[in-house]
């Protein structure tokens, strides 16, 4: 079994991430990119690093806003596996022009 991480502590090991509301152990990320295309050509790209990961976020798309996710359902919790796909996703943002 994969070891659980602190969302807090591993929140502020990234840009822009916060801890889900609540008591569900997960990290959560807002991003706003310059219309639906760019947002959903984004999203695509991480669909596909995420399966090949065998780890998908939970997330929603309206328009230029991507809501994400990020927890280990097997594991309860933020796992090492969520760090290592926020980072992925902190690029892929980045590289599609994302902001907060």
């Amino acid at each position: 079994m994969t070891d659980r991480l602190d969302p807090a502590e591993t929140a502020k090991q990234l840009t822009g991430w916060g801890v889900a509301k609540g008591d569900r152990p997960a990290i959560v990320r807002t991003l706003r990119f310059a219309d639906f295309n760019t947002a959903f050509g984004f999203m695509t790209r991480v669909a596909i690093e995420a399966d090949k990961r065998d780890h998908h976020p939970e997330w929603s798309n309206v328009y230029d806003k991507v809501e994400i996710l990020l927890t280990t359902h097997d594991a309860g919790g933020v796992t090492d596996k969520d760090l290592e796909l926020a980072r992925f996703i902190d690029a892929a943002a980045e590289a599609a022009g994302g902001k907060a």
